[in-house]
């Protein structure tokens, strides 16, 4: 058992094979029951992982809701960061992830060691952060904000605060143009966000001439000044179903049109695919490799053996949960 258990813990997952016929799902579901586990699965998972999750949101709101719940164990469906968070706002459950590999590129372009150098030269400088972030870039940031939330925490800050927004360029640089500052933007990106294309949009747009855009803010300004509509996850799911007689041409990571196509059945969405590569386009749509490394066989292992879980030193939660407490007040 302790190889096996060492050999788990170097791939990050656990791969051990069911019995063939196992009703995952039926397995899933009972030992959440017996186990007082939630599941919390991330817009942007497989639509089996989705159907099985106890709640379906983006990240920061599924970390709350799970706070909230009086369940022992969080499995978090999504990226590392997500889960981190979960343990943040609740500290004293359990939290596991079905594969530790799952990270994100966005995360990962903003290192906590040079952010802190980054404030270092900029002193007099407040950070606000997107909460695509590690907890240990949240324990060096002032406040958190979503991608829904942004606008409305950044206009809180005085119009003379000096600020640096991370790490999502994009984002940052959206925020800009719709408040009128001149924020210092980190440099990182989402890298499903960034292949999103104007000559893809428009050339469905030619497919479909009445279809509206919806976009996220993570998108290039080119894309985000064609869209109808520029909004987080829950932002668009919400413009879609109080608008479901329209078309859609959406433009963020596909997994949302599991959401949107359950909720607004009879409403059309089509998503953008990424940039085009040499010999034409590479797929349908775009995903996230990230997202898609949660898988039932693992959610199912995961919950069998209450393993890999997620743990923050206890003095960087200490200062990451201020950044997010702060956009609480704040919002």
């Amino acid at each position: 058992m302790t190889m096996l258990k060492k050999e788990w813990t170097e791939k990050g997952f656990i791969d051990e094979p069911v019995i063939e016929g196992t009703d995952l799902k039926a397995e899933i579901r009972r030992m959440c029951k017996e186990k007082n586990a939630v599941i919390m699965a991330h817009y942007y998972c497989n639509g089996e992982i989705q159907d099985v999750a106890d709640f379906i949101g983006d990240s920061l709101a599924l970390a709350r809701k799970a706070a909230e719940t009086d369940a022992d164990i969080i499995v978090m469906c999504g990226v590392h960061f997500m889960a981190e968070t979960c343990k943040i706002l609740s500290p004293e459950k359990l939290v596991l992830a079905p594969d530790l590999n799952a990270g994100c590129s966005l995360a990962d372009s903003c290192k906590a060691e040079d952010l802190k150098k980054y404030k270092e030269e900029h002193p007099g400088y407040k950070v606000i952060s997107y909460v695509n972030t590690t907890a240990a870039v949240k324990a060096l940031t002032d406040a958190v904000v979503t991608s829904g939330n942004a606008k409305e925490i950044v206009d809180t800050f005085p119009k003379d605060e000096k600020i640096i927004f991370g790490p999502d360029y994009n984002l940052g640089s959206y925020i800009n143009s719709i408040t009128g500052r001149e924020m210092l933007l980190w440099n990182g990106g989402c890298h499903v966000h960034e292949r999103f294309s104007v000559a893809e949009i428009l050339k469905l747009k030619e497919e479909h001439p009445a279809a509206k855009v919806l976009a996220h803010p993570e998108c290039k300004s080119p894309v985000l000044a064609v869209a109808d509509v520029v909004g987080s996850t829950a932002v668009l799911l919400k413009y879609a179903i109080e608008n479901p007689t329209e078309e859609y041409i959406v433009a963020t990571e596909a997994g949302i049109l599991h959401e949107m196509q359950r909720k607004c059945k009879d409403t059309k969405f089509y998503p953008v695919p990424p940039e085009i590569i040499e010999g034409g386009r590479s797929c349908a749509c775009n995903e996230c490799d990230y997202m898609k490394m949660n898988t039932m066989l693992k959610l199912y292992n995961t919950l069998k053996y209450e393993w890999p879980s997620v743990d923050v030193d206890k003095e960087v939660a200490k200062e990451a949960v201020k950044s997010i407490e702060r956009m609480l007040e704040l919002s």
